[in-house]
């Protein structure tokens, strides 16, 4: 016989992890810091646009505790936050295609730590971008971060 509270703690980390991951981007440059406090430790400038992971936030709303495209974790204020959701380029060089497809043509060519607000996931491992100047096209997922 399975015990209650083995039973209860084994769905508790089962339902935990079938979350999605949360994420946001910087709405406006801003500082991440070491602690949930303006009177931490600076850790440095994160750039409008930067994707960023999400992994909890303060009772008050105040602050939130991200991870960047680097992977490191520190605390931003969250109201430097947008739920408009972008996309890093990570390869050093990322074919913009016209269609989810390897065939399809090259629209444009993106380098390392371009960002891309986020369309939508396409089927086959692409996800669809638009660039600020409004040209759009798909990427290989493996080729951003931020999904």
């Amino acid at each position: 016989m399975i015990r209650p509270v083995i039973l209860a703690t084994g769905l508790a980390l089962l339902a935990a992890s079938a979350q999605a991951i949360d994420y946001a981007s910087v709405s406006r440059n801003a500082v991440l810091f070491e602690a949930s406090s303006p009177q931490a430790h600076k850790l440095a400038i994160i750039r409008t646009g930067t994707p960023v992971e999400v992994v909890v936030t303060t009772p008050d709303l105040q602050w939130a505790r991200v991870r960047d495209p680097s992977g490191a974790l520190s605390w931003i204020e969250a109201n430097a936050l947008s739920k408009q959701r972008t996309v890093l380029v990570t390869a050093e060089q990322a074919a913009v295609r016209r269609e989810a497809d390897e065939r399809s043509p090259v629209v444009f060519e993106a380098v390392r730590n371009v960002t891309f607000e986020f369309v939508s996931v396409a089927p086959g491992g692409w996800v669809k971008v638009q660039h600020v100047s409004g040209s759009s096209g798909f990427l290989r997922s493996t080729e951003v971060w931020g999904l």
